[in-house]
């Protein structure tokens, strides 16, 4: 192996120069050549003992069983010999060639790289679990009960977005903590293959000749094959992700035994009284020429429509309006935001409980209008400007001539404007109210989910003039015929109202409406025949079985408690040729259905074997059950598909249910976007209430969407869109534009709080990266200095630690509690930030720094070393394991690098480790902590001003004040005049010396004393309130001589064991180290 610097290998640890004296003095200037990623990469090779190590070549390495390494090994003599000594500071009579003392530190050594390389290490990993089998393993010999995540499946029919990584990814967070906890998981990804989406997509493809020649069998033969092969796409994509899953055995909406069960499910549901087919409203999409469900609607922001205030003549009016209004010319006046609706008009409607007012204008006529809503009647009728820039007339004063309670207008009769027809005023509901418009509704039964119940009422007519694809039908006229209602057809109605003097006001509205979310076009409400899934008939239940399950967050209940108790019936039927048929046949002659359970578990049969193209494939004779086979003339097979939401919805059955032997109904957890409360959540509730009485899950977890850094939705039109490839793999400029890997992504997963929209963007990404490289070199750390460790031979007992040890246990249990409780309340933000602060706070701020003297200079079998590396394997497997379930790359590429015996081959076979210690000293070291950081402020100060250049070359100067405690403490760790004497107890690393890295500490009883010994430039503290302990704190240039080995000052620097210019524990440590070398 080539030299490796120890600059580097500092700059691996994440240690600056100015504390590179604590631990090789004989270093002076180093070399800095490029670290590498490492040449070589051993894999599957057979098992060696850990003691064959010295007999490979540098850089190799082998801990007695199969290893996926990186070459690059950091090691004291390669280090040593790219050594030189600093400018200005050259050590007289000494160089590197001369020098001996570096080859006798414990340099850290392991094959764990610095850099990730993650765009070919990841897969090095996957393939690992995947060869070894991990994952299955893990459910077989895990002990626990079984853990069922239920995955929603994604539509295949694009590209992955970051939302589906952030889907994917937490979830794969809950079941890889579950794998560890000891839970059997068994995640079965699953796609979502049917439907208008995949139909669209189809087509796009297709040149005008081929969809020409297009049958039905033809278009699901082309639009299953784009599904399977968008699903290969999409499943390669989740598996760079690093997710875990049943990927040979997914389950796919298109695949036989799914439709099976989905029919059977819709079997159960018609033998429950559940289904029936009517004429109704229900969203329509002109533009797919199908019906749809709520959640396949989208409300898009800036939508218009024009609205119209119009008068309808009365010729009948109810006795109450007769008393005071006979012999007027009287109207009722309406508002509406769809004036192509009104060639369907049956009725107006008014609230019986609101006050109504006869109100007379200038002109004589009278009008009926909420009695709340008269001005703005008036303020309707203004006139306009009688020539361009002059003032408007003022609104018209109406005249209040009498005040009637809706009720009291029941049953009085007006003309339609357009046509010779009348119709009634009605009672309507609580719908009716004075927030806008005049308080009396127009009434289409056929266009509206309120009309239609009201028309119920009053027995009135389905009356829809309008066709699939949005135009007006024969029945609207023939001025209107053959017009889009959402067009010209719209226009002319207008136009009509204004020629018939019934128009009022004609304006533009803003408001909220429903559009199709595949075609992005405006949808109506039109009258069709239809199935329906009556909610009806089991809303309480559904209801109740909403409060058993646990909503994360809770917010959640309440969004789909209030759209089940709205809910009165859900639209299953869909005209579309792409989807799961509903197996219905239909009487040639009376139209009358046949669907029966011995009809439909015939289908189910079929359907099992052949899939559910035989349902297009097939003729009647052989669809039909045996009951009707000789009758298969008189029946023909319906041509609806069932709505996807149901497809999807059905997944209880079709997926938890038929694998029974590996999963659990219901599942334990859903996890979706918030979106899913009226998708996925609610229809997998509706069937699994419908079909089984109960919930198909135990908890339901939502997150939220994905932004920019800026908080705007991504689009592409906008040029915001992040895509998770990208972020792994890079792009064209990988400057601009770096590999990240998926670890990278999944700890920008775990650092957001899901549970409302998050954001991404590159430089959230490199703040990330960051924070990844901080973790990564902590580990890197570890595992470099416990390469002479085996817990077996060298581990220490809790007794004999050291304070300082003990209490790094304790913290470490202490986050390793918090993780823990954060994975269980699924607060991975939580996780991770308890990481990261346990990393750069606790370990790499103050435990690690000053255990570098211990590592690097004691002599390797001192028991004060071994207590050290006792806590770093307890720090190593407890941050291995806890960011094993956010970046499993990381976790396991760390484990694989274990230089001791194990065993478990995977981090994953490990589990979760329990930590039993008790916080120990905790008030003490955080009391320490804060001298530290002033002390440090102070060391700053001195390191400007030139008095010393590493912490090793000071003497310390504090006083405490009138805090005594502070002074008991800091002079009782100082159990001995020197640190550096030999031998040392162990207790010695609580020394308040090693922990400021300084040679001296001195306590004086005053101020003055610590600016006379250091001067006032170099005190902090003088001041009031200027340091975070209280303490008054100097530094100055130490005492003594310096030694050669580990760099601190003292007095007693000199000969030692044949040693020369090194204190007496270094002349130990290197005398041992000659006399071992000498043996070998």
């Amino acid at each position: 192996m080539r030299g490796v610097s120890f600059l580097c290998i500092v700059a691996i640890m994440g240690i600056t120069m100015r504390s590179v004296s604590a631990f090789v003095p004989s270093v002076h200037r180093l070399a800095t050549p490029s670290l590498g990623l490492g040449g070589r990469s051993l894999q599957a090779a057979s098992p060696l003992r850990a003691g064959t190590r010295s007999s490979l070549p540098s850089g190799w390495g082998f801990s007695g069983r199969a290893r996926l390494f990186h070459s690059t090994t950091m090691k004291a003599a390669d280090a040593a010999a790219a050594a030189a000594p600093p400018k200005g500071k050259k050590k007289p009579g000494k160089s590197k060639e001369d020098s001996k003392y570096s080859k006798t530190v414990n340099l850290p050594e392991t094959n764990f790289n610095q850099r990730a390389n993650a765009v070919v290490r990841e897969p090095e990993l996957q393939a690992f679990w995947k060869d070894e089998k991990v994952y299955e393993k893990a459910y077989e010999d895990n002990t626990g009960s079984k853990f069922v995540l239920h995955d929603g499946p994604p539509y295949a029919n694009g590209d992955l977005h970051i939302g589906h990584a952030l889907n994917k990814i937490l979830k794969d967070f809950i079941n890889r903590y579950q794998i560890l906890k000891g839970s059997k998981v068994k995640f079965v990804p699953g796609w979502d293959c049917h439907g208008l989406p995949i139909e669209l997509k189809v087509l796009q493809s297709m040149k005008s000749a081929e969809k020409r020649e297009l049958t039905p069998v033809k278009l699901r033969k082309k639009a299953a094959s784009f599904a399977r092969e968008t699903v290969d796409k999409q499943m390669d994509s989740f598996k760079r992700y690093g997710v875990w899953g049943d990927w040979e055995r997914p389950y796919l909406t298109l695949l036989p035994e799914y439709e099976a069960a989905q029919i059977k499910v819709f079997g159960e549901m018609v033998e429950g009284g559940h289904i029936y087919r009517g004429r109704k409203p229900v969203n329509w999409s002109p533009s797919s020429r199908t019906a749809l469900a709520e959640a396949e609607l989208e409300y898009p922001e800036g939508h218009v429509s024009r609205s119209l205030w119009a008068a309808f003549p009365v010729t009948m009016m109810s006795e109450a309006l007769k008393e005071k209004a006979g012999g007027e010319d009287v109207r009722v006046a309406v508002w509406t935001t769809t004036p192509w609706t009104l060639p369907a008009n049956l009725a107006v409607a008014v609230n019986e409980r609101l006050d109504y007012a006869l109100v007379k204008a200038p002109s004589g006529v009278c009008y009926i209008v909420a009695k709340d809503l008269v001005d703005n009647l008036s303020k309707k009728m203004q006139g306009e400007a009688e020539e361009e820039g002059g003032e408007k007339p003022p609104p018209p004063v109406l005249e209040e001539i009498a005040v009637f309670k809706g009720k009291e207008l029941e049953g009085s009769i007006y003309k339609h404007p357009l046509y010779e027809r009348e119709s009634k005023v009605v009672i309507g509901g609580e719908y009716i109210t004075t927030e806008s418009g005049t308080g009396l509704v127009h009434t289409a039964p056929g266009h509206g989910v309120e009309d239609y119940q009201t028309g119920l009422k009053y027995n009135l007519d389905l009356l829809s003039p309008v066709d699939d694809g949005g135009l007006f039908t024969e029945e609207a006229g023939e001025d209107l015929k053959g017009k889009s209602v959402l067009g010209d057809g719209n226009q002319a109605v207008i136009d009509m109202m204004r020629e018939a003097g019934a128009l009022i006001k004609e304006e533009p509205y803003g408001h909220k409406y429903p559009y199709d979310w595949r075609t992005k076009k405006p949808t109506i409400f039109r009258a069709t025949d239809q199935w329906f899934a009556s909610v009806d008939s089991f809303r309480d239940q559904a209801m109740e079985e909403i409060a058993k399950v646990e909503f994360i967050p809770e917010k959640g209940r309440s969004r789909i408690e209030s759209m089940v108790e709205g809910r009165s019936d859900w639209c299953i039927s869909r005209q579309r040729n792409w989807g799961v048929p509903i197996p219905v046949f239909y009487h040639k002659e009376t139209g009358e259905p046949l669907l029966t359970k011995e009809s439909i578990d015939h289908v189910r049969k079929i359907v099992l074997d052949k899939g559910t193209d035989a349902w297009f494939e097939m003729d009647e004779a052989d669809l039909l059950p045996p009951s009707h086979k000789d009758e298969a003339d008189q029946w023909v097979k319906g041509k609806d598909t069932m709505d996807v939401w149901f497809d999807s919805g059905s997944s209880w059955a079709g997926v938890v249910q038929e694998r029974g032997e590996d999963l659990a109904y219901p599942a334990d957890m859903y996890l979706e976007g918030s979106d899913q409360h009226r998708g996925w959540f609610q229809s997998s509730l509706l069937t699994s209430v419908a079909a089984q009485g109960q919930a198909p899950y135990k908890t339901v977890l939502t997150h939220g969407f994905v932004l920019d850094e800026k908080g705007f939705k991504m689009s592409k039109s906008l040029g915001n869109v992040v895509d998770p490839k990208q972020i792994i793999e890079g792009g064209k400029n990988k400057k601009l534009e770096p590999p990240y890997g998926a670890d990278v992504l999944r700890l920008w997963v775990s650092s957001v709080d899901y549970t409302g929209d998050v954001r991404v963007g590159s430089n959230i990404m490199k703040q990330i990266s960051d924070s990844y490289r901080k973790i990564r070199n902590t580990l890197r750390y570890l595992l470099g200095n416990l390469y002479d460790f085996d817990p077996a031979k060298h581990a220490v007992s809790y007794d004999e630690m050291p304070s300082v040890d003990k209490w790094m246990l304790g913290k470490l249990a202490e986050v390793q509690s918090e993780v823990k409780e954060a994975f269980e309340k699924h607060q991975f933000y939580r996780a991770s930030q308890c990481i990261t602060q346990l990393v750069i706070g606790d370990l790499s701020n103050l435990y690690l720094d000053v255990a570098k003297d211990r590592l690097y200079i004691s002599s390797p079998d001192d028991l004060s070393r071994r207590s050290c590396q006792t806590v770093l394997k307890v720090a190593l497997e407890m941050l291995s394991t806890s960011i094993a379930p956010l970046m499993p790359h990381m976790a396991e590429d760390a484990w694989q690098n274990i230089p001791w015996d194990v065993d478990h081959k995977s981090v994953f076979q490990f589990g979760w480790p329990t930590l039993d210690y008790a916080p120990h000293d905790a008030d003490k070291w955080a009391t320490i902590r804060e001298v530290r950081d002033d002390v440090n402020s102070a060391m700053e100060l001195a390191r400007r001003g030139g008095v010393v250049g590493a912490n090793m070359e000071a003497k310390v100067v504090i006083h405490c004040g009138d805090n005594d405690e502070l002074k008991a403490l800091i002079k009782g760790s100082m159990q001995q005049d020197s640190i550096l004497a030999y031998p040392s107890p162990v207790t010695v690393a609580d020394d308040i010396r090693f922990i400021l890295l300084a040679s001296q500490v001195k306590l004086v009883d005053s101020a003055d004393a610590v600016t006379d010994a250091c001067g006032e430039e170099y005190t902090v503290g003088v001041k009031e309130g200027q340091t975070e302990s209280g303490i008054v704190v100097g530094v100055a240039k130490a005492d003594g001589k310096k030694c050669e080995r580990c760099w601190f000052y003292d007095e007693s620097v000199g000969e030692h064991e044949g040693q020369d210019g090194v204190c007496p524990r270094c002349g130990h440590a290197a005398a041992q180290h000659f006399k071992n070398a000498t043996h070998t």
